[in-house]
């Protein structure tokens, strides 16, 4: 195995960091920039970067996330956020309608532009011994986020992510096997018996989720609309979500 592959197979999420340390300039920058290099559709490079440092905004955006208290702990949080302004810009000065922005494949084009870009972004701080989590919640209230972070049309938050300096060891997730995810040629829809197994492995991890199995645990998530708001906040910053 090579240094890259040991780097990628040693991720874990980290909820508490040391408050009193700040993320060397140089650092930061270089996290950015590796960001930066994560491929996009027709190098459109649909997603932009917001960091925030200060205290006080930092415990705002946390309340914003859902009382997340890491938010307000780590040494910078980064919000990523899909942008088709740019897009916007350039549709102007070409003359063009930019209409495909109204399309729903658009929403898939930024969420995996944000996706890729964020996944650069925590290797490369993983690189530097630095924490991270990942931060759905940046959708729960996303129409008080997009007036936080001055977000102008056609901009929505999809992710967060908290680095810093970590304050406890965790260990290392276990994943599903790979063959409940990875299949030749064909889906393969008997998965039942490796998630049964998954589900008695995942139990002495998931103390933070109170002890359940996964399937439980998504379950619960799945019996619901979770962040109710987010199609009505789309359409008011310009993605109709039209089929066709």
């Amino acid at each position: 195995m090579n240094p890259i592959i040991d780097h990628l197979r040693n991720h874990r999420s980290f909820r508490k960091y040391q408050t009193d340390k700040t993320i060397p300039k140089a650092q930061l920058d270089s996290i950015i920039r590796s960001a930066q290099s994560a491929p996009s559709w027709i190098n459109g490079q649909q997603y932009s970067i917001i960091a925030i440092q200060n205290p006080e905004r930092k415990a705002k955006i946390a309340e914003l996330c859902g009382n997340q208290p890491y938010i307000a702990e780590s040494s910078v949080f980064l919000v990523f956020v899909a942008d088709f302004y740019r897009t916007h810009l350039a549709s102007e000065q070409h003359h063009g309608s930019h209409s495909a922005v109204q399309n729903v494949d658009a929403l898939l084009v930024g969420a995996t532009d944000v996706g890729l870009a964020c996944e650069n972004a925590i290797i490369a701080a993983e690189s530097f011994d630095l924490g991270v989590v990942c931060i759905g919640g940046i959708r729960r209230n996303m129409a008080e986020v997009i007036d936080f972070l001055k977000l102008p049309k056609h901009v929505f938050p999809v992710v967060g992510l908290c680095i810093g300096y970590p304050d406890v060891e965790m260990p290392i997730k276990p994943r599903f096997p790979k063959e409940a995810v990875y299949f030749e040629e064909t889906y393969q829809t008997d998965v039942a018996e490796l998630m049964a197994d998954y589900d008695k492995t995942i139990i002495p991890f998931s103390a933070r989720e109170g002890g359940i199995s996964w399937s439980a645990r998504v379950s619960a998530f799945y019996d619901k609309d979770y962040y109710p708001s987010i199609a009505e906040t789309l359409k008011q910053q310009g993605f109709l979500m039209k089929d066709v």
